[in-house]
């Protein structure tokens, strides 16, 4: 599945559910209103029958006006920057809703078209207009921010979401590189040893077959067993050997209790590979690689070293101690770690390539 189609897929689940959620809300937001004005009208006229068919004549116009304006107006208007339309017909609707309250209230409540007012009235005022046409806005104002509201936190819940999936995506794509070019070199040593009928080869084989079986899988969880991530790195290493020789050594070191440990999968495999990409494949003489781990209760002293390559006479282009994967270890490290987390330390000293990995396991 494409990351855009699962993100599609995402939010249009996440499109009906809040729709479902949003009605129920509605329901329960006007009858409480409802409830509401109907106990305090009644308090002041202290007359609950009026009160009630007072409020069932009101808040039909209450929720017309209410979604017509956030479901029509403010999309094809205010959202649309016609600033002046809108205006005009959210007084043109105000005014058509005075005109229908007005006849309701005449025809089921009595002559006396404004019983809540502070007179008896029996026709239409500028005063009863203004009054009806600002309460109407009132309400109507109140469901639009509380609308807006909603959908800014949908938005940012989603963008979140969305921000954690991208992340999560990224993460697995950081977790699965290995240099194409460590496979190649592999393949090509398993060929010669084939045609050597060495009995080396079938080791080979399957050193490499468990080296790709932990990064199908081992890629997919979010933390390893610190032991099966060493084991990897055995592997690799083994598989390395093949291509140095007695050029290469390496010195590997592990003490420590390692039982219960975890670590993000992937993530000491690149400092290795460093060693061999920026160091051993471009040394002109012998190669030097010290590899130190130790765990103390909690964290994980990952140290590895390596000579720094001696540059021929005839080379132009400098040679560099790190690269690409020294950016994956960094990148995730802050993706997948807090910060007070971990320690990273990478420096030069004495013709060796340090780096330091102090890490909360």
């Amino acid at each position: 599945m494409s990351i855009n189609t699962d993100v599609d897929s995402f939010l249009n689940k996440n499109s009906s559910k809040s729709f479902e959620i949003n009605y129920k809300h509605h329901i329960i937001f006007w009858v409480i209103y409802f409830i509401f004005n109907s106990l305090r009208y009644s308090n002041i006229h202290q007359d609950f029958m009026l009160s009630l068919r007072m409020n069932l004549i009101g808040f039909p116009i209450h929720m017309a006006i209410a979604y017509f304006n956030v479901y029509y107006l403010m999309p094809k208007f205010v959202f649309k920057k016609k600033y002046i339309s809108y205006t005009f017909l959210v007084i043109a609707t105000l005014f058509l809703m005075l005109l229908v309250k007005y006849s309701l209230t005449y025809y089921f409540i009595g002559p006396n078209v404004w019983p809540e007012g502070p007179e008896e009235l029996k026709g239409l005022t500028l005063n009863y207009a203004t009054t009806m046409m600002v309460g109407e806005l009132y309400v109507s104002s109140f469901v639009a921010a509380i609308k807006l509201t909603i959908d800014w936190l949908k938005e940012h819940s989603k963008l979140h979401e969305l921000e954690k999936r991208q992340l999560s995506t990224e993460l697995r794509f950081l977790r699965s590189q290995v240099s194409p070019h460590f496979f190649f070199n592999t393949l090509n040593n398993i060929y010669s040893l084939t045609l050597e009928k060495s009995d080396k080869a079938p080791e080979v084989i399957l050193k490499l077959s468990e080296l790709m079986r932990y990064l199908l899988y081992a890629t997919k969880k979010n933390k390893q067993d610190l032991k099966s991530e060493l084991d990897c790195i055995q592997n690799y290493l083994d598989l390395e050997r093949l291509r140095f020789d007695e050029s290469l050594n390496i010195n590997i070191s592990i003490s420590g209790d390692l039982e219960g440990k975890r670590i993000s999968p992937m993530l000491l495999i690149p400092v290795i590979e460093n060693c061999f990409k920026h160091g051993a494949s471009k040394n002109i003489g012998d190669m030097v690689i010290d590899i130190d781990v130790k765990v103390s209760e909690d964290l994980l002293h990952f140290k590895v070293s390596n000579t720094i390559p001696e540059q021929s006479a005839d080379s132009l282009i400098p040679i560099r101690s790190g690269g690409i994967g020294l950016s994956n270890l960094k990148k995730r490290l802050e993706l997948g770690y807090k910060k007070e987390d971990y320690h990273l330390s990478i420096y030069e000293k004495d013709n060796m390539f340090n780096v330091i990995l102090k890490l909360k396991v």
